[in-house]
């Protein structure tokens, strides 16, 4: 289930806003407008979102950990650090290959 957060003009610690819980995805909406969204994930290990696409690109980055991510026919071993588009109808996957944390950034215009 989504927290939302009620964002600040004060800086908080983004990897400390979502906590990884052991067989969960934790997912937490920093923002949500008609013209996009920002979403901070965390995934215990061995978790993951199954195929699906988007009708948008999105931008993914990794926060900590490190996830398999499945573009098309394409596997990516993705480290903290990183970043990887998704893009617009192309189903892709991902996969928790330790605890990690993403930030998902989607922009709908």
């Amino acid at each position: 289930m989504a927290q939302k957060l009620e964002l600040s003009e004060s800086p908080v610690e983004l990897k400390e806003l979502a906590i990884t819980q052991a067989g969960s995805v934790v997912s937490r909406a920093l923002v949500s407008k008609p013209t996009g969204t920002i979403t901070l994930f965390a995934f215990g290990e061995g978790e993951g979102l199954s195929e699906h696409t988007a009708p948008y690109d999105a931008l993914v980055q990794v926060l900590e950990g490190e996830a398999d991510i499945r573009i098309g026919d394409k596997e990516h071993i993705v480290p903290a650090g990183s970043i990887i588009l998704l893009p617009a109808n192309v189903p892709h996957a991902v996969n928790a290959r330790v605890s990690f944390k993403m930030l998902l950034t989607m922009i709908r215009a």
